[in-house]
């Protein structure tokens, strides 16, 4: 799609729903050559071939990274993994993207302010991908609707969506976004408190999560303090106990197909350091979703993991090639 050639990726808001679909079409082709199946001949090669990408982290990331890094050498990129950079610090946002620019042919931003994606794409001339900030989170949108087009055969304008949790976190957020873009209901149950600042026409907000989740497509939760607010911890427990993700918020929906999605990572053991700790301080174990629902036939989540692969390579692809 011609349109989206030399594009940044910043936020859904920026792409039309016949290019969001492009770019979930795209994926889907882009799996099947993975994966040795039948694809357009047109995507033959390596699409990337002799391209230069630079990955700036200034949080933590498995998934983003890993996406971004196995995409990339896929089709024949060659990536630069950068944590120590003097960006904001000795050398100011505007000239180190010129300088990015210079060098590279796109940059990944993955860190807090929205600001600095948008920086990026302002002043370095090439494509930058937002890899997540604390507003928005577009590529897990991609890979979260993909998913559930995967497993419903439903288009994404006839799914329906129920978000359980904080409801003004940056997925919720990119959701919401990518709900209004593709028409699709999106339905956020959360504590008046974590309730969304922004509105729109797609979004529905709820306090009781088990009215939300009726008759719904995928059930979503995240983490309940995201990166940089975990001094929130024994807030966050008081305010979103009881929107944990279980087996019985899962049969509420009435839907016997309904599918469990989460961005990773999840708390829903004791199996890592901050499960641990929560339990031992507040006796929980498991937070956001119940070890249950995550190792049901409902969880989705490791196809979602995959596919943010697909997508950001979709995203790679359709803007650089």
């Amino acid at each position: 799609m011609d349109s989206l050639k030399g594009r940044s990726f910043l936020t859904l808001r920026d792409c039309t729903e016949e290019e969001i679909l492009y770019l979930l079409s795209l994926a889907k082709d882009l799996r099947s050559k993975k994966k040795g199946l039948a694809y357009p001949p047109h995507l033959k090669g390596k699409l990337l071939d002799g391209r230069n990408i630079v990955l700036l982290f200034d949080k933590n990331s498995t998934r983003t990274r890993c996406s971004f890094e196995v995409a990339a050498f896929d089709e024949g990129a060659n990536v630069t993994f950068l944590t120590n950079s003097q960006m904001g610090k000795k050398e100011s946002i505007e000239d180190t993207a010129k300088v990015l620019g210079r060098l590279y042919d796109a940059i990944e931003y993955r860190g807090f302010e929205q600001s600095v994606v948008e920086d990026l794409a302002r002043y370095s001339g090439v494509p930058v991908y937002n890899g997540l900030t604390d507003d928005d989170h577009p590529t897990q949108v991609l890979a979260d609707v993909l998913t559930a087009v995967d497993h419903t055969g439903k288009q994404p304008h006839e799914l329906v969506f129920a978000y359980i949790g904080d409801g003004r976190n940056n997925v919720s957020n990119a959701l919401a976004i990518g709900a209004r873009q593709l028409r699709m209901e999106y339905r956020i149950a959360a504590p008046k408190a974590l309730h969304p600042v922004m509105g729109s026409d797609y979004v529905t907000v709820f306090e009781d999560p088990y009215e939300a989740v009726k008759g719904c497509d995928v059930i979503y939760t995240d983490v309940w303090v995201s990166m940089g607010e975990e001094a929130k911890m024994s807030e966050r427990i008081g305010l979103l106990k009881e929107y944990r993700v279980t087996m019985d918020l899962l049969k509420a929906s009435g839907n016997p197909d309904v599918l469990f999605e989460h961005c990773l990572p999840a708390f829903h053991d004791l199996n890592t350091t901050v499960g641990a700790e929560v339990h031992e301080e507040f006796g929980l174990t498991a937070m956001e979703v119940s070890d249950e629902v995550f190792r049901s036939s409902h969880s989705v989540v490791f196809d979602q993991a995959e596919n943010r692969m697909h997508t950001i390579k979709a995203i790679m692809v359709a803007t650089l090639r």
